[in-house]
């Protein structure tokens, strides 16, 4: 199972969208890897530099993150830079279950969470965080940067869980079946 985790990027914009998060013109990789230097490069966010992905295991953003068209190769881009999380208020649908097959975490906190980690910690230095779960699926998101520290939290319950727990899809079949 990943670990989950690490330094934070902060996006506060909603509505990012797949093409935003891998343009188009270059999903015809065919890796993976072959995908991690494209990250982000088409994403309009005032103070955002495509290179500020280097070294994040979080991303925190709005609403809405992974609108769009309906491809793996988002989530593909994402881990291939290391980046296994994902906090918004809400997601596209088929983003965030492409999410967790790929064994990654597309998890929801409450608007004001959100509003209130963007204002604390976002225009801070480093800030690192890490995500924890119990066997009831309360998880736990803990933000630091530092002095101060917070933690909020979210559900992380049945089969989203499972894909978790089994590093994706693959992992869970072949566990099932």
């Amino acid at each position: 199972m990943k670990n989950f985790g690490g330094n934070v990027l902060f996006l506060d914009r909603k509505d990012i969208n797949t093409d935003e998060i891998i343009p188009a013109k270059y999903l015809n990789e065919n890796s993976r890897d072959a995908l991690a230097p494209f990250l982000l490069e088409d994403l309009k966010l005032d103070g955002f530099d495509p290179g500020d992905v280097r070294d994040k295991g979080v991303i925190v953003t709005r609403d809405n993150f992974g609108c769009g068209s309906s491809r793996e190769h988002a989530p593909w881009a994402l881990e291939a830079n290391g980046i296994n999380a994902v906090f918004a208020p809400s997601f596209a649908r088929i983003f965030r279950q492409n999410m967790y097959n790929c064994g990654l975490m597309a998890a929801e906190l409450s608007q004001g969470d959100i509003d209130d980690i963007i204002t604390r910690f976002g225009k801070t230095g480093p800030v690192r965080c890490s995500v924890t779960w119990d066997k009831d699926g309360r998880g736990a998101l803990t933000v630091v940067s530092g002095q101060a520290e917070k933690t909020y939290s979210f559900n992380l319950e049945g089969f989203d869980r499972a894909l978790i727990e089994s590093d994706g899809w693959v992992g869970y079949a072949d566990r099932k079946y």
